[in-house]
């Protein structure tokens, strides 16, 4: 068998494997996104602060927050509280987590993949500690997520390869039998460049589309 025939097998036998485990971002496919520029905006806007200011220190220091690498208190005293302020640091994590939405037929979507297909869901995501774990516990993540390789948990973020390479190393599943299921496409291609087949979420209706184009269908209760 020559070189390009033994490459069209390989290719053949990635397409055929069959899919075990979905690995799932966060922000923009199950909920909202947590502390983006947007969630920034409102609280500059609410707590009357600002914003130039807020996101500049934000950007400082997001991703060593991100990473685990500064508490949550932290975080606040470096980016809010560095000076006195008229509100306390309870009523911004509040007004904070309240801008966390779910997408329901998202998250009702993994869990009846999981129930119907016995599949392995493992949530790969870029979060801070603080928000990750009200995410998960308020919107029942938690229920349905065998493995949160979550940002703040393993000191790596997106678009680190080795944050993919550690995901499949604990779910334990090779490369070609996992879907990802991501809304940011160059976090899609570094997946795809280790051989995980990707879907670019965009809707729930493209995202069941996609899935039901890799053979992979479910009983829509909607």
């Amino acid at each position: 068998m020559d070189c390009c025939s033994a490459i069209h097998v390989l290719n053949q036998c990635q397409v055929m494997a069959k899919i075990t485990c979905i690995f799932v971002d966060i922000g923009g496919v199950l909920l909202t996104n947590g502390w983006d520029h947007h969630e920034r905006k409102r609280a500059a806007k609410h707590f009357d602060l600002d914003y130039a200011d807020l996101d500049a220190r934000h950007r400082l220091n997001y991703e060593i927050h991100e990473e685990g690498r500064l508490s949550f208190r932290e975080y606040l005293d470096r980016v809010v509280f560095y000076t006195k302020r008229p509100f306390t640091r309870a009523q911004f994590r509040g007004f904070m987590c309240e801008q966390s939405k779910p997408f329901p037929k998202m998250i009702a979507l993994l869990a009846r993949l999981k129930a119907e297909h016995g599949m392995k869901i493992a949530v790969v995501s870029n979060e801070s500690r603080e928000l990750n774990a009200y995410r998960a516990r308020t919107f029942k993540l938690d229920a349905i997520v065998d493995c949160f390789v979550s940002s703040c948990f393993v000191h790596l973020r997106k678009p680190d390869i080795e944050i993919f390479k550690l995901a499949l190393d604990l779910a334990s599943t090779p490369a070609r039998e996992v879907l990802y299921i991501e809304n940011t496409p160059l976090f899609v291609q570094i997946a795809e460049g280790l051989g995980i087949r990707s879907i670019l979420h965009k809707d729930y209706n493209s995202t069941v589309a996609e899935l039901a184009a890799y053979g992979i269908s479910h009983a829509d209760t909607d």
